[in-house]
């Protein structure tokens, strides 16, 4: 991903390093069922964040999802992937960017496969800042008033949104507390720990409840020029020594 912020010039690498062993555990840890034939996914993955649905473009190019053409040509000549997914690009479940809506939408479809004795899953990551949207909370009562079971939230918790710390903006926690007042499942993991994410992650679809996994990462995780950097929110300019420097920690 870091080849293709140089080549685009844009885009929002702090939330995308942020989860991106999140995204590597729900697709090769085998949560998200492949149709070889199809070339698609049976479940559904929504990324509320929606300014890092890009994490996912290189792991659905690995699936033979978004063809190789589009993967090598973003950034260079036409493609048809951008920064912000949207239902055009194949793999991508749901438009997404503005704030606090996936897991109202994710409840809806949940609630749609389990009326109609589907056999779906539907998983949501949510970035802690969506707390701040009353939508969010709403939609968290309305899939434990349901008992969407079929629906696993997962919350990247890096503390930091475009405006800074999420304790100094209005503070948050014990987001956990608050996630298992309203009755829902919630589990704290290390969000970079693919092993831990992949336990959570199958106790979650061995439950019958609702549940709610919250990622503890950092944001820009993996390059010492970006990792808790508010200012890594969005693209910035690089000299040729940051570059070589996080080329170097990304390898």
């Amino acid at each position: 991903m870091f080849e293709k912020f140089l080549l685009t010039k844009h885009g929002h690498p702090g939330s995308v390093f942020s989860m991106m062993e999140i995204a590597v555990s729900l697709f090769h840890g085998g949560f998200v069922r492949f149709d070889n034939k199809k070339k698609s996914f049976n479940d559904k993955v929504l990324i509320s964040k929606g300014h890092a649905t890009s994490t996912l473009y290189p792991i659905l190019r690995d699936f033979g999802v978004i063809s190789k053409r589009d993967w090598d040509n973003w950034g260079i000549k036409k493609s048809n992937l951008r920064i912000f997914g949207n239902t055009s690009i194949p793999g991508i479940d749901i438009t997404s960017g503005s704030l606090g809506h996936c897991i109202g939408s994710g409840a809806g479809m949940a609630v749609s496969y389990l009326n109609n004795n589907q056999d779906k899953k539907v998983y949501v990551v949510i970035s802690e800042g969506e707390l701040y949207e009353g939508s969010t909370w709403e939609a968290l009562l309305f899939a434990k008033h349901r008992n969407l079971k079929n629906l696993t939230i997962i919350i990247d918790i890096n503390n930091l949104i475009i405006l800074g710390n999420t304790s100094d903006c209005l503070k948050l926690d014990p987001i956990k507390s608050k996630i298992e007042g309203l009755g829902i499942n919630a589990k704290e993991v290390d969000g970079h720990n693919i092993d831990n994410l992949v336990s959570s992650l199958k106790d979650c679809d061995e439950s019958n409840d609702v549940n709610c996994i919250l990622a503890k990462t950092v944001k820009g995780k993996g390059s010492s020029i970006m990792e808790n950097k508010q200012n890594w929110h969005y693209w910035s300019p690089m000299t040729k020594e940051q570059i070589e420097i996080t080329k170097k920690d990304l390898e």
